[in-house]
């Protein structure tokens, strides 16, 4: 699945991936290729993309986290956005 992590200034992500987690409102959520469209409001913690052995980290308060269809039917396409003064990424 494509995966896009924006700040209001820049993509700071933007590729393939196996695997999202990240801290929802409420909670963890897990994304993974084919997940149904979803919304829902970041927390504070790590935001988790994983690429099979590799993962990238970002540090995430607040945003959203927005699930939506890809060019077809069976692709999801995670876009987190978090404010840049509230984000930290790579540690």
């Amino acid at each position: 699945m494509h995966v896009t992590v924006v700040s209001p200034e820049q993509a700071v992500f933007d590729g393939a991936a196996d695997a999202v987690v990240a801290p929802a409102y409420d909670g963890q959520v897990g994304i993974l290729p084919r997940h149904a469209p979803f919304l829902t409001l970041l927390g504070t913690g790590v935001l988790q993309v994983r690429q099979g052995s590799a993962s990238r980290r970002f540090r995430v308060a607040g945003g959203f986290l927005q699930v939506v269809g890809g060019a077809t039917p069976s692709e999801s396409w995670p876009i987190a956005w978090t404010r840049l003064d509230r984000f930290a990424h790579g540690f």
